[in-house]
């Protein structure tokens, strides 16, 4: 379970650009969720997943990781628990390492090492295994630069080495906001699968009202840093994009817009 409790998030303080983006805000996201999150842009989402990852510092409120606070954690330390997949492809990877050292490292996050190489050979067989399952054929390019393959296969990467090693919480930022609609498709399938067979709680932003109808068990839509819509269980199961879409109109007119 992950906490958010009365946080305060300002933008620019003490400056004429001074901006509150968060005023005593609570979220409890329960073990096992898998929540969409959606807003229009300036809403809090992105900066609701920086403050849960400790790349962003809250002025006021708590952050309770399964009983433990981690409101003063460094981000490094907190990545031990909690995996993120940028919308970026090249953020997830090592561009100029090949596929076997991108495994390496991603299997060897958060265990002691020496002086020793950093790729095992004996693994070579199980990251061929696990790539196989992709459906890419990058099973079969292990020793290719990742910086040659496309941003759909990069995403796939860094999904898959994201959640080799065991974490609590994968965060997913727009994830699939800069591949076509195909590789898109693909990856939304392959985060439903990961998810499934993990059994990861998981919050994911996203900008497509389709997959947050279609993928998770609770959504949340964001304005001016509050819920304004929060479904789980059958009520979210019953919700439509065009739900969503009166929810948008109904927030623009009200805005003035």
């Amino acid at each position: 379970m992950i906490e958010l409790k009365h946080i305060d998030k300002y933008y620019n303080i003490g400056t004429v650009n001074e901006v509150c983006l968060f005023k005593d805000f609570n979220l409890t996201v329960d073990d096992g969720d898998f929540i969409s999150v959606i807003g229009s842009n300036g809403s809090g989402k992105t900066s609701m997943l920086n403050l849960i990852c400790g790349s962003l510092e809250a002025e006021a409120g708590n952050i309770i990781l399964n009983g433990e606070d981690i409101s003063q954690q460094k981000e490094y330390i907190r990545q031990r628990k909690i995996g993120r997949v940028y919308q970026n492809p090249a953020m997830g990877t090592c561009p100029s390492m090949t596929i076997l050292e991108n495994m390496s490292l991603a299997d060897n996050k958060g265990k002691k090492f020496g002086l020793g190489f950093g790729t095992n050979k004996k693994r070579v067989d199980y990251y061929r295994e696990l790539l196989s399952q992709l459906g890419l054929g990058l099973e079969d390019m292990m020793g290719s630069k990742v910086g040659s393959l496309s941003g759909g296969q990069r995403q796939a990467m860094a999904l898959l080495m994201t959640t080799m090693a065991p974490i609590e919480i994968l965060i997913l930022d727009e994830h699939t906001a800069a591949l076509d609609p195909k590789t898109a498709e693909l990856i939304m399938e392959l985060t439903g699968k990961v998810v499934k067979e993990k059994k990861l709680t998981t919050i994911m932003v996203t900008h497509n009202l389709r997959y947050a109808v279609e993928y998770g068990n609770r959504i949340l839509m964001m304005h001016q840093g509050h819920a304004v819509l929060d479904k789980a269980g059958e009520e979210k199961a019953k919700l439509v994009v065009d739900d969503l879409l009166d929810q948008f109109n109904q927030i623009s007119i009200e805005c003035g817009n």
